[in-house]
C-alpha cells in the first residue's frame, strides 16, 4: 500500500455537514467541493479506479470490485472511522452507477450504515482547463456517533477524504 501523498500544497476543499436528528436516527447531510488542474477525463479515471483508492484515501483499507456490467458496478469497501479515542471498522457493499465523465452515484446495498447514498459530480472549467469536483451525500450510521461532536467528526472525515482526492488529482 502506498503512503498518502503530502497534502501541504492542496487547497482546502469547501466542506459542509449538517446533522438532522429524527426520532429514530442521526442523519448527516454532507457536501464537499474543490477544483483541480486535471482534466475531467483524468478526474474520471482516478475516481472510477475504485481498487486504487486505499493507496491515497486515509482510513480506507480495502476496495474490491465484486462485479461490473456496463456503467454499473458493485464494490466492497472496508475502512476505519475514528471518533476521538474510538475506532470503528466500517464494511460496505455499494452499488455504483457511472455517467461517464460527469457523475458517479453510490448507493448502499448492505453494511455498517443504515443509509449511505452519495454522488460525485465532475464539471469542466473551460477557462482554465481544470475541473470542479463536487461530492454530496446522506449518511445514517448503524452505530453511535457522539451527538455534540458528530457533525464535526463527520466533517473532518469528509475533509480528509476530499483533500486526499484533490491531492491525488493535482499530483505532477
Amino acid at each position: 500500500m502506498r503512503a498518502a501523498p503530502a497534502l501541504a500544497g492542496v487547497a482546502t476543499p469547501e466542506v459542509a455537514v449538517r446533522r438532522v436528528d429524527t426520532a429514530a436516527e442521526q442523519v448527516f447531510e454532507v457536501r464537499a467541493s474543490g477544483t483541480v488542474k486535471a482534466s475531467p477525463a483524468a478526474v474520471w479515471k482516478v475516481l472510477t479506479n475504485y481498487e486504487a483508492m486505499p493507496d491515497y484515501v486515509p482510513d480506507l483499507q480495502m476496495t474490491r470490485v465484486m462485479s461490473r456490467s456496463g456503467n454499473h458496478a458493485v464494490v466492497e469497501q472496508a475502512g476505519v472511522a475514528r471518533f476521538l479515542f474510538m475506532r470503528r471498522t466500517i464494511h460496505l457493499i455499494v452499488n455504483i452507477t457511472e455517467e461517464p465523465i460527469s457523475s458517479i452515484d453510490i448507493e448502499l446495498v448492505r453494511g455498517d450504515m443504515k443509509v449511505y447514498r452519495c454522488r460525485w459530480e465532475i464539471t469542466p472549467i473551460l477557462e482554465t482547463g481544470g475541473t470542479h469536483i463536487a461530492y454530496a451525500g446522506k449518511l445514517v450510521p448503524k452505530f453511535y456517533v457522539p451527538g455534540v461532536l458528530g457533525a464535526d467528526i463527520v466533517r473532518a472525515d469528509i475533509e480528509r477524504m476530499m483533500k486526499a482526492v484533490l491531492g491525488r488529482l493535482d499530483e505532477p
